[in-house]
């Protein structure tokens, strides 16, 4: 019994290459929906995963940052507000789990990927 090569199963078991949006994966070939984007919706802006990604994570740190000063003031005794106190770290606690999920589902989900026999 012979298997016969990916290319040869058609165009449902193709994955396109990632290239910018708009340009086809590899020379003279198209993807399925012609946009560039592996799932046929151009990325907003220009912005791809990358940009999408650290931008969160910019914004992890400035919410920790926040939640640090606010700690800080409140503990020098300046803060004029507890509750926004207490706000700003409980934010800054949640995006923190957020993020530690998602990275464990991230790797969760790499380890799958390559331990997937074929």
């Amino acid at each position: 019994m012979t298997i016969p090569p990916v290319a040869a199963l058609g165009a449902e078991w193709q994955i396109p290459g990632i290239g910018a949006p708009g340009a086809p994966s590899a020379p003279g070939a198209t993807d399925a929906v012609g946009t560039g984007g592996a799932d046929g919706v151009a990325p907003a802006g220009g912005a791809g995963f990358g940009d999408m990604l650290a931008k969160q994570v910019g914004s992890l740190a400035d919410l920790q940052e926040s939640a640090a000063t606010a700690s800080q003031s409140l503990a020098n005794g300046t803060a004029t507000d507890v509750s926004s106190v207490v706000t700003a770290v409980e934010k800054a606690q949640l995006a923190m789990q957020l993020a530690s999920q998602i990275r464990t589902k991230g790797s969760e989900a790499i380890n799958d990927i390559f331990h997937t026999q074929i």
